[in-house]
């Protein structure tokens, strides 16, 4: 599954890029191998957004997207920048749910730690993509 370009800024210094399934147990995965890499590229004390949004972005991948999804995380220097590629359609949209609501909530919290975000079609699918800037 190739993935789409995302939006340019700095070209990446590193990149990591993984193919995982989608089952819920490859969202700890991806979490996982996002952390070792912040951490091998000095960029440690970024882990805690970027954690959490890929792991928003990896879930709904694993229940909307099919049978696998693909991250890429790239450091561009001034700005980290992810992607989750599935294979679903249609364009994931923040939802308003109510106060009772169990779920819903992902793309505002990746609305909320994101720096940028958006959504890009693709051939066969679709990407969702964030920056993250330096906060040291």
């Amino acid at each position: 599954m190739a993935l789409p370009p995302g939006p340019l800024s700095a070209p990446p210094i590193h990149t990591v890029e993984c193919l995982l399934p989608s089952v819920p147990a490859a969202v700890g995965e991806a979490r996982s191998l996002i952390r070792a890499e912040l951490v091998r590229w000095g960029r440690g004390h970024e882990a805690d957004d970027c954690l959490v949004i890929v792991s928003e972005l990896a879930t709904n991948a694993v229940r909307y997207g099919g049978s696998a999804y693909a991250l890429r995380l790239e450091d561009r220097g001034d700005r980290l920048y992810g992607e989750v590629f599935d294979p679903g359609e249609g364009e994931p949209r923040p939802r308003s749910p109510d106060v009772e609501s169990l779920s819903g909530r992902g793309l505002q919290i990746v609305a909320a730690l994101a720096d940028e975000w958006g959504v890009t079609a693709a051939r066969g699918g679709k990407a969702v993509w964030f920056f993250v800037g330096r906060t040291a």
